[in-house]
């Protein structure tokens, strides 16, 4: 979870403040700052159209959505990844169950070159029975780099899905929906997009323009900007991804913070981001790979989360205990340290944690 930029913070108070009296909120808000996120989340991921864009309150939201569009035959299958978030899970262990499908789990290879095995092992996966690959840009446990380019083509190659679960990613790591190509890309708001908590977006592809949303609210009807018409019932809903939306999308505190959250994110330039974390690592990283750490390549992991493995995991309470000693802020996951470096971190930080794993 990242800390709240204090112009986010400052959003958010003026929000609350605003909430004081009502009747400043206009029919108009409930529709301007929703448009004004979802234009600047179409800038973020390179998309030229911001209709696709839905708001939702979580990333099983959106994979909940994305799974009530998605019809199987008996024997088909779903590729998900070993350890996947729980959120990316469920979802589609719950779809193939009802339609005796088949989920298949592509497993961390045990190898000295997990990150160039793993992708290799899901493009060998992706056959014509696959007709939905579901996974991260990169891994939440690890931060292995997924090429989803090459995953994507392979996808299209055999009529496959490709949904991609972006929390992880999107906001620190660059992601062109026109080079990758996802049918569908979710991400919790609260990570990398540095915003408040159960505030995300999704973006959801032709595929989905005439389907069917987990939930009928009002504001996703067509013609819902007129209020005095609401009791006008309408079959028709608004166009592009509206529909998908979550009811009460017009959150007046949590919208406008996430958008201010973005708008940083742009200004600053998410390869901007990756280079300074690079530059921030890089030295370290050597480090602890001369003492016996275990780390991805750099052409299978991205700068801003990866994992430093224990070559002795039996080691690893004791390397727990230590950094939280030292008050460092790190997650453990499986057997992976966990870290997760940004612009608010600098040399100081990344030499306390290099001196706390070499001591």
């Amino acid at each position: 979870m990242s800390p709240l930029l204090k112009s986010v913070e400052q959003v958010g108070f003026e929000a609350i403040q605003k909430k004081r009296i009502p009747s400043h909120i206009t029919p108009a808000d409930f529709f301007s700052e929703v448009n004004e996120l979802k234009n600047s989340f179409s800038r973020l991921i390179n998309t030229p159209t911001p209709d696709q864009i839905a708001l939702i309150p979580s990333v099983s939201y959106g994979i909940a959505t994305v799974t009530k569009n998605i019809h199987l035959k008996k024997g088909e299958k779903v590729i998900v990844l070993d350890e996947q978030f729980p959120s990316n899970y469920y979802s589609w262990k719950r779809l193939t169950d009802e339609y005796e499908a088949e989920l298949v789990i592509i497993k961390r290879p045990l190898s000295s070159t997990v990150g160039s095995d793993w992708n290799e092992a899901i493009l060998n996966s992706i056959d014509e029975k696959v007709k939905v690959v579901s996974m991260a840009h990169v891994h939440w446990v690890d931060g292995t780099l997924f090429r989803l380019e090459e995953i994507s083509a392979k996808c299209k190659k055999v009529g496959a899905l490709l949904i991609v679960d972006g929390t992880q990613s999107v906001g620190a790591l660059p992601f062109d929906i026109e080079k990758i190509k996802p049918d569908a890309l979710i991400c919790a708001g609260y990570k990398w997009l540095l915003g408040p908590y159960s505030q995300g977006v999704a973006y959801f592809g032709e595929y989905f323009d005439n389907g069917m949303p987990i939930e009928e609210n009002w504001i996703n009807r067509y013609e819902s900007e007129d209020f005095a018409g609401l009791v006008n019932y309408n079959d028709g809903y608004q166009s592009g991804a509206f529909r998908y939306s979550v009811g009460e999308q017009s959150n007046f505190i949590l919208v406008p913070m996430l958008n201010e959250a973005i708008q940083n994110i742009l200004n600053w330039g998410v390869d901007t981001i990756q280079s300074y974390c690079k530059e921030l690592i890089t030295d370290t990283l050597g480090e602890l790979t001369d003492a016996g750490y275990k780390i991805e390549s750099p052409e299978f992991r991205s700068n801003h989360l990866f994992g430093v493995r224990v070559s002795e995991v039996s080691r690893l309470d004791q390397i727990k205990t230590k950094i939280q000693n030292d008050n460092i802020s790190v997650s453990i996951r499986g057997d992976a340290i966990r870290l997760s470096p940004h612009l608010y971190n600098d040399h100081s930080d990344v030499s306390k944690l290099k001196n706390c794993l070499l001591a």
